[in-house]
Formats: structure tokens, sequence, C-alpha cells
């Protein structure tokens, strides 16, 4: 659907970093054209990518996408950083570059946020999907701001391309830079849940697309970096917090190892 409003202002910004985005790219952004709530722009900025991915998106007429795209790579906090800064909206959403938001996100969403003018962020519960879009079950959930916040040490049931929150919330705390590797947004909650509001919705508002194949390096990293985040941000006195992320790293880490061992003896 394609808006002729040019002289409103969008309600929503939607920001979408992408890099090498391949084959998924048009039907996530497909998926945001279809919203049932049009009043959005699409800001999509394109990382240094070296394939030509995102020249198919410009066969996608639509006024409200807009595309950026400068040659740098520069990673995806900072990326988002500089949508948020374009953002013309009053609330901003995430997408990425992969998945599919369902018809109804956007509108559920807006009316939560406008309905709550306390609320900060709102996510949504998340089925998965793989490489050929088929269901292969749902990610963990929970939804009101205790249960989502409850065990800063185990981190936060609030996948991040559900995310639409307060752009003015966004601009308050940024995402950290230096980014944290592949965990930029946990970081993010984990340096706000004390002075924010977080909510998820129950309706399975995004397909979320998973790797066929797990990146062991990659997953041993992550979890690395986001216990370095919890162990920086938990305050001296919270020493059982500490403990409790160390404890959850551990069993993660060897959970990750059984798993790289039971692929190498199939």
């Amino acid at each position: 659907m394609k808006s002729n409003q040019k002289d409103i202002s969008p309600l929503i910004t939607v920001g979408m970093p992408v890099y090498n985005a391949g084959e998924y790219l048009v039907e996530a952004v497909n998926s945001i054209v279809a919203q049932s709530y049009t009043n959005w722009e699409l800001i999509i900025i394109d990382d240094g990518s070296t394939d030509n991915a995102i020249d198919h998106i410009k066969l996608i007429k639509d006024d409200r996408i807009k595309i950026i795209k400068d040659g740098l790579n520069q990673g995806l906090a900072a990326r988002l950083n500089q949508a948020i800064d374009l953002a013309k909206g009053e609330y901003f959403a995430r997408m990425d570059q992969d998945d599919i938001s369902m018809p109804e996100r956007f509108r559920l969403q807006i009316d939560t946020l406008e309905f709550n003018p306390n609320l900060d962020l709102v996510g949504s519960h998340v089925l998965t999907i793989d490489s050929k879009s088929n269901i292969t079950g749902q990610l963990p959930f929970a939804s009101t701001h205790k249960q989502i916040c409850s065990k800063p040490w185990r981190g936060f049931y609030m996948p991040h391309p559900t995310w639409m929150g307060r752009t003015k919330w966004f601009r308050t705390y940024y995402y950290a830079l230096p980014a944290q590797y592949f965990c930029e947004d946990q970081e993010l909650l984990l340096r706000t849940y004390k002075k924010s509001q977080f909510a998820c919705l129950e309706q399975f508002l995004l397909q979320y697309r998973t790797r066929d194949i797990v990146n062991f390096s990659k997953s041993i990293k992550t979890r690395g970096a986001l216990l370095k985040c919890q162990l920086r941000t938990f305050n001296d006195d919270e020493v059982i917090l500490k403990s409790l992320a160390i404890i959850i790293y551990v069993l993660r880490v060897l959970k990750d190892v059984f798993r790289k061992v039971a692929e190498f003896t199939k």
C-alpha cells in the first residue's frame, strides 16, 4: 500500500540496518509495507554490504521507504543510533533484515503505547522460522515489566526485532558505543530496566528467522560479551546477581559445547 500523504509526519519510524541481507530482505520489507497501520516511515541503512540485496528494494515503489547507502561499515549499534537520530516519528520500531512482521504488529503496538503513556518499550510473542520460512517453534516469552526484568542475570525475554518504543526514550539512552558483541539490545535493556517500563504483547507479531547451523565461536563470544555487561552493570552490593550471571554463563557455554560435540558425532 503506497502512501500519498507526503506532508504528514509519520507517527512511527522503523529502523532497519542491513548488511549482506541476501534473499530475505525483500520479504522483510514487504512485511512492513503490508502493515494494516500505514502512518510510518522505513529507514533502511546499508552498512557497507558487498551483495546487491538492497538494490532489489528500489523495485518496491513506496515513498515511505528511505534508503541510505554511504559505502561505510560502522556496525549495527552505530547504524541504529543513526536511524534514531533521523527518525521523524514519535515512536521508533526495530526490524531485522530477514524477519517477517505480521500485518497487525504496528496497529497493536501503537494502540498499546498510546493507551499506556508510562510504557517506554513494547515487544511481542515471537514464532521462529527456518531458512524456508517454515514455523519451527517460538521464543521464550514474558509479558509484564516485572516478568521481563525478574531475572536480569539470565537476560531479558524481549526479542529485539519486535521492539517499538518512544523515540525520546531511544534518544535518552541510545545504543552503547563501542557496541557490545552481538548483545547490544540486551545491554540497552540491562542499562535501563530500573528506570523504564517494558511490556510484551501476547500475540505472535513477528516471525524470527533462525540459522540452520549455529556458529559456535560467535555464540561463545556473544555470551562472554553479555556476561561482561552484566558484571559491569550490577552494583557492588548485587553480589548474588553477579554470581548467578556467572553460573548461567557457564551452563550456557556447556550447553553450546555439548551441542557442538553432538554435531561431530552424528
